[in-house]
């Protein structure tokens, strides 16, 4: 571990792998990551931080850890004000989704169609949860999802439960097109959180 990383995130580290040492059950260590993730992105010094950090405009991740040993992702995501996201899945991995620094919007939908056709997807909205800083949301494997920005920038932090990007291709769908197409995940930025 670097001794030069904000204390707040090198504490959520060490609390992962010794969950993931704890656990066997994917679900159950996503269940006690999320609640480590909540912890974060209540961290003043973590809030702050996030200010600074880059946009992610442009379907990026800033890559802040890769555990080789247990496997898990954390990445960090910021929005421009107002930006649209895209309804996409993440195949079988979970994720947590924190917001540390303003507000986003999260949409959950149902797929209505058999899916026996790999190109047509007919889906729609149920529901629509408000994201402010230290609320962290929890996204099963195959769950149908988007996240949009609110009125201003916005910064979170997402731990997946597994590698995605280069590994995993995701299902992206377009609602009003009634159509559903495989890619990779978003690009990853490497990106280190250390104390200024």
């Amino acid at each position: 571990m670097r001794n030069d990383r904000l204390p707040a995130f090198q504490t959520f580290i060490a609390d992962l792998r010794a969950i993931w040492s704890e656990e066997t059950d994917t679900r159950r260590r996503m269940e006690r990551g999320r609640d480590a993730l909540e912890r974060l992105v209540r961290d003043p010094e973590l809030q702050r931080h996030s200010k600074s950090w880059p946009s992610t405009e442009g379907l990026k991740n800033l890559l802040l850890h890769t555990d080789d040993e247990h496997g898990f992702i954390v990445n960090a995501v910021v929005r421009e004000p107002g930006r649209t996201g895209s309804v996409h899945d993440h195949a079988d991995a979970w994720t947590a989704y924190g917001v540390c620094d303003g507000q986003e919007y999260v949409e959950r939908y149902e797929r209505l169609d058999d899916g026996a056709d790999p190109e047509h997807a007919e889906i729609r909205r149920v529901s629509t949860t408000i994201g402010r800083a230290g609320v962290v949301d929890l996204v099963a494997p195959w769950a149908i999802h988007a996240e949009q920005g609110g009125g201003g920038r916005s910064a979170a932090v997402i731990l997946r439960s597994q590698k995605l990007v280069g590994r995993v291709l995701q299902h992206r769908y377009d609602e009003q097109a009634r159509t559903v197409k495989l890619g990779s995940g978003p690009t990853q930025i490497p990106y280190e959180l250390t104390v200024a």
